[in-house]
């Protein structure tokens, strides 16, 4: 089944949300933004006043979340505890200083990867985040890993609107002790910083082609 993902991966604002939706349309799979099921953990937890550097704390909640999923106008839609979340809940400040915190802690971390892997009964997938290659879905020969400068990153994301700061999360996300930010094994690496995402999405299209995808 892992021939039916396609894994992209990539640092905060390395526009790996932007490719992958693109790819998947012009594919006709269903997008997965796993990202933003870290974010709904972590909405969670802030919600329940728990602090986030707390694992304790953190992991005792995780097994009362109820986490829910469904394809909707081709793209995996979650609910938790059967509420569906804004776009503004995800990405605020709040969330956006807390979900790399939230992602190291190992009880999420085994959660989600066993939610991600299953969604596979969904259909083919093309599933973004920054272990999908390297830990969720290993064996995919279909393996992406977007990347941008962190100069170049911190424009986009304060072009959207958003406060991140890319460099913690940067290192964050690659010195955690569970599944680290890594260059997957195999992936195409592409260097987004001086393209337009119709490059990006062209040279990715273009290298599954040659791997025989087709939509």
């Amino acid at each position: 089944m892992s021939s039916q993902v396609i894994a992209i991966d990539g640092p905060a604002a390395s526009g790996k949300s932007s490719v992958a939706k693109r790819v998947a349309r012009e594919l006709g799979w269903v997008y997965v933004n796993t990202g933003n099921m870290f974010r709904m953990i972590t909405w969670a937890v802030l919600q329940a006043g728990i602090n986030v550097q707390d694992t304790a704390a953190v992991t005792g909640l995780e097994p009362g979340l109820k986490l829910d999923f469904e394809v909707a106008d081709g793209q995996m839609t979650a609910r938790i505890n059967g509420r569906t979340l804004s776009d503004a809940e995800l990405n605020s400040p709040e969330v956006n200083a807390a979900v790399s915190l939230v992602a190291q802690v190992p009880g999420v971390r085994t959660r989600l990867v066993n939610e991600q892997r299953a969604l596979v009964s969904h259909g083919a997938l093309v599933m973004e985040g920054r272990d999908i290659g390297s830990v969720i879905f290993p064996e995919t020969p279909h393996k992406f890993y977007i990347d941008a400068s962190e100069e170049v990153r911190s424009k986009r994301r304060a072009a959207q609107g958003l406060s991140d700061a890319v460099g913690m999360r940067d290192k964050l996300d690659s010195t955690r002790k569970s599944a680290p930010l890594v260059v997957p094994e195999g992936a195409l690496r592409i260097d987004s910083s001086e393209l337009t995402l119709e490059q990006v999405v062209s040279q990715v299209v273009t290298a599954l082609r040659e791997q025989g995808v087709q939509p």
